[in-house]
């Protein structure tokens, strides 16, 4: 029975109210998240939402670049961010930035969150030389600036979304190991894995059904952060010119691409996709403290 009750994975109607309650009693996470859900809805159907498709070679007119926010072209289409130094709308391009910077940051970070909680769990249930061994590469390569590692990766295998993807994940995934093997330790040594060793369940079974939907609570807030963290990587590996190709602009590609034209007085053209970057960070973030401090056991009342 305390196996059982303990490896619930699905939280109670209860549980979710309590949740939200907690969630709630922060304004500022909660405009955070409604921030963060319409920069997804952005993403998401940016196809369906953008004024004009701004690689469509068909569509893009070289003659009405870097016109002003609120400029219209001789065909009176409006560009409302006005356009970059190829002519392209920058309201659409941004549009297709964030699928491009979210796609990237979610992928990235999933994965790492699969590979990291499978060593930290397994690390802290076998322990031995296992979890030294574990442990002491997640501490070499966590002692290693983010930014220099994933430059090196990159600069050994070449630009490219599958390559970048890459980077990002062993860059990250020392960071969820750790969280795991952390909360892990903890369960391992509670009454209902003593129950399950007893009942001769398997190790994965154990691990799997048991250890890991305990430790799901600080998974959650670390894989939260480390989005933003790996949206704002990726950011900065494209303005540098070693993310993601032309052919697939994120949010940085766009900043990049602009920069040139800032001493010339064309600001809009890094100003607005900085700023979309900016309130996306900002807000995941925002969403991420908030949850850290729910299933922090030291803050709750």
């Amino acid at each position: 029975m305390a196996g059982k009750t303990a490896t619930s994975g699905i939280m109670p109607a209860s549980g979710w109210q309590k949740f939200w309650s907690d969630f709630s009693e922060s304004p500022t996470a909660v405009g955070a998240l409604f921030v963060f859900l319409v920069i997804l809805f952005i993403a998401i159907f940016a196809p369906f939402i953008s004024p004009y498709n701004p690689y469509d070679l068909a569509t893009v007119d070289i003659m009405n670049s870097r016109l002003k926010p609120g400029s219209q072209d001789f065909e009176d289409n409006t560009f409302w961010l006005g356009t970059d130094g190829a002519g392209r709308d920058m309201l659409s391009a941004i549009f297709y930035g964030l699928r491009v910077s979210l796609g990237v940051g979610a992928l990235s970070g999933l994965v790492a969150l699969i590979i990291g909680t499978a060593v930290g769990l397994s690390a802290a249930y076998f322990g031995g030389r296992f979890e030294t061994l574990a442990m002491r590469i997640v501490d070499i390569q966590l002692s290693f600036p983010s930014i220099l590692m994933a430059l090196v990766i990159l600069a050994v295998f070449g630009k490219g979304v599958e390559k970048t993807i890459i980077a990002l994940v062993l860059v990250q995934w020392a960071y969820y190991a750790r969280a795991a093997r952390a909360s892990a330790l903890v369960e391992k040594n509670k009454e209902y894995v003593e129950a399950a060793q007893c009942l001769a369940l398997g190790d994965r079974r154990i691990i799997l059904h048991h250890i890991m939907p305990n430790c799901l609570a600080p998974l959650i807030v670390v894989g939260t952060l480390q989005t933003a963290h790996a949206i704002s990587l990726e950011a900065t590996l494209s303005f540098l010119g070693l993310g993601l190709p032309i052919t697939e602009p994120s949010l940085g590609l766009l900043i990049g691409n602009g920069f040139e034209y800032m001493y010339s007085g064309d600001y809009w053209i890094s100003i607005f996709p900085g700023v979309a970057l900016l309130i996306t960070i900002v807000s995941i973030n925002l969403v991420g403290d908030q949850l850290r401090d729910i299933f922090n056991p030291r803050l709750q009342r």
